[in-house]
């Protein structure tokens, strides 16, 4: 992970992608409270974080931190657990929900599409 283009090592480049998921995450947890994105059944999405997939695995030293928007297209990464706290936002729950399959070609669709 130190390979380095001259500028940043695998290793920055991989926290600076965690630091924004995490402040994105929480940008969309704090923006769910704002009328616009409330239902009559509650807020539109969530944000969420699980120590465990939904079949109750897991990734040794990991979590996973998402975003369930109202379509229901995951938005999903995993995150060191040594950042667990820095995701306290999030709504945490005992198994992540039902993987729907997303690719990280998904991933970046679904990001360019909120």
């Amino acid at each position: 992970m130190e390979i380095s283009d001259g500028y940043h090592t695998f290793d920055d480049l991989y926290d600076h992608r965690l630091t924004l998921w995490i402040a994105y995450c929480k940008l969309w947890d704090s923006a769910r409270s704002q009328s616009v994105w409330k239902t009559e059944e509650g807020p539109r999405f969530y944000v969420w974080r699980s120590k465990l997939h939904s079949d109750g695995s897991s990734y040794d030293g990991w979590f996973v931190l998402g975003i369930m928007p109202p379509d229901g297209k995951q938005l999903t990464y995993h995150v060191p657990i040594g950042r667990w706290d820095e995701c306290s936002f999030a709504r945490e729950l005992e198994r992540s929900p039902e993987f729907d399959g997303h690719t990280s070609e998904d991933v970046l669709k679904r990001l360019k599409s909120l």
